[in-house]
């Protein structure tokens, strides 16, 4: 954290540093930081909640690799009745893969309120393969 956002010589500086992202005075101490995080849980790593704003007790959580790439700067963010969220999540909540979400949005000019509703038809060529189909997966189950 510190060398990224106050080490030009950093590798990641341009990601953070160069970008404004700094730490509190108070993080600059170890043991103030510490005594404000604690001990880092199995698995976890420290996470800005506000990819803009630096590191800070405000600002910082300990919290998952799934959570933190769902808050990258890359991901595309969609807001639908007033909630925010990046496409993976959208595909979690409602169950519709993400790339039928950005087809629908980017290929098909759909609103997002469309896009985000509207069930996803199966196009049956043959309705009896379906059901061929279907009675094959029930004697390979038995």
């Amino acid at each position: 954290m510190l060398q990224r956002c106050l080490n030009p010589n950093d590798k990641r500086y341009k990601d953070y540093g160069a970008r404004g992202i700094g730490v509190c005075e108070r993080w600059r101490s170890f043991e103030n930081f510490y005594a404000d995080m604690g001990d880092r849980p199995l698995g976890k790593t420290l996470e800005r909640h506000d990819n803009g704003l630096g590191y800070c007790p405000e600002n910082c959580v300990w919290d998952t690799p799934k959570m933190q790439a769902r808050n990258r700067r890359s991901n595309r963010l969609i807001t639908h009745n007033g909630v925010t969220m990046c496409l993976a999540a959208w595909e979690e909540y409602l169950g519709l893969p993400s790339r039928i979400i950005a087809k629908r949005l980017d290929d098909l000019g759909w609103s997002v309120e469309k896009a985000l509703t509207q069930q996803v038809e199966l196009h049956r060529r043959n309705p009896d393969s379906v059901i061929a189909l279907a009675s094959r997966l029930v004697v390979m189950t038995d």
